[in-house]
């Protein structure tokens, strides 16, 4: 059989080019830690990854929310303890002057007291969250706002924030859901009726600082405080709850990233172990090709007639 010297010269370059690129792959592979260089590398794993690093990122904004949610509601249930002790001092105050035992100074300083108790909170129902927005409010400005001696307010339910997939959290809750008992709650979940928690301590302030006043002026007043009392609890166990539905969906994000990392280094990120091995391997076979290559070059017909 006759072979073309042509045809051995091309014969070889094709394969010492196959194994020296093969060399370069892997040695690429093993500098930079990525197994796949272009799409073409693995069109499945690319393709894979690519939702892989969708995922991560739409997870990273969800994260992130949830970092929001979590500071507000505990700054919520921070001011909302605030306001229970407050009403807490209120109820010890009236119950003090209901006695009937007090002259006309003390009771008038008790009066101011409460009037004290309102001020401080008209200003945690006006505070601040993390974002700079008012804590307790929605979208009708500021949640508690005394004008000409009556308190308006904020009734709009707050915006919800999106923690997953086609879930959301309300991270607060508005003023009048805190300071309104009874009441019936419309269709836009605003709160129809019942009554201002700041308006009737404002009234009960007035009737200790009055002239006129009598042990059965304060009325019910005890009573409509526990209420109030009642109705911030409630709310606070509801901000609660949420609380913990915030820490659960951030474990489970946690969880999920952790699997997500797992999957993208084995598509992604190079086997050193495996690829040193292969790159000793073709580093052999090309070395054996080059010595093989330059034998038989180098041979000629007066090799054979000596």
């Amino acid at each position: 059989m006759q072979i073309a010297t042509s045809l051995f010269y091309d014969r070889a370059a094709a394969s010492m080019s196959s194994l020296g690129a093969k060399t370069d792959q892997l040695q690429t592979q093993i500098s930079t830690g990525t197994r796949l260089s272009a799409p073409s590398s693995d069109s499945a794993a690319y393709q894979r990854l690519a939702g892989l690093k969708r995922d991560t990122v739409n997870d990273k904004a969800y994260v992130a929310n949830l970092g929001t949610a979590e500071s507000i509601l505990k700054q919520g249930d921070t001011s909302l303890s605030a306001i229970t002790d407050q009403l807490q001092s209120a109820t010890e105050l009236v119950t003090q002057a209901k006695t009937g035992t007090l002259n006309a100074a003390n009771r008038k300083a008790i009066g101011e007291q409460i009037a004290g108790i309102v001020a401080t909170l008209t200003n945690l129902a006006n505070a601040k969250d993390a974002r700079g927005q008012a804590l307790f409010g929605g979208g009708d400005g500021a949640p508690a706002v005394a004008v000409d001696g009556t308190y308006a307010l904020a009734a709009k339910p707050v915006s919800a924030i999106p923690i997953g997939d086609g879930q959301s959290v309300q991270a607060n809750e508005t003023a009048a859901r805190i300071f309104t008992v009874g009441g019936t709650t419309k269709a836009d979940g605003s709160i129809e009726g019942g009554t201002n928690t700041l308006a009737m301590l404002s009234a009960i302030a007035a009737v200790l600082q009055s002239d006129d006043f009598t042990a059965g002026s304060l009325g019910t007043s005890l009573a409509d405080l526990g209420a109030a009392a009642d109705q911030v609890s409630t709310v606070q166990a509801s901000l609660g709850a949420r609380a913990v539905r915030v820490d659960l969906e951030t474990t489970r994000l946690t969880d999920v990233a952790a699997d997500r990392e797992a999957t993208r280094s084995g598509l992604e990120d190079t086997d050193l172990t495996t690829t040193v091995v292969e790159l000793q391997k073709t580093m052999t076979i090309l070395s054996a090709t080059q010595a093989s290559f330059s034998k038989l070059s180098a041979l000629s017909l007066f090799d054979y007639l000596r």
